[in-house]
């Protein structure tokens, strides 16, 4: 059987709009170290860095 898709299809995607920022909270524990916690957000415009919860 022929292959169907070729690696050029598959490299055909659609870029998304948006900027990826990573976030580092601080969060104090239970014993008064702190901990950092990290995660990847999607935003639209650099300009909504500080509208992040």
């Amino acid at each position: 059987m022929a292959k169907v898709q070729s690696f050029a299809d598959k490299a055909k995607k659609v870029k998304q709009t948006g900027v990826n920022v990573k976030v580092v909270r601080a969060v104090k524990g239970a014993k008064g170290a702190f901990k950092f916690n990290e995660k990847f957000v999607r935003i639209e415009n650099v300009a909504d860095v500080t509208n992040i919860k």
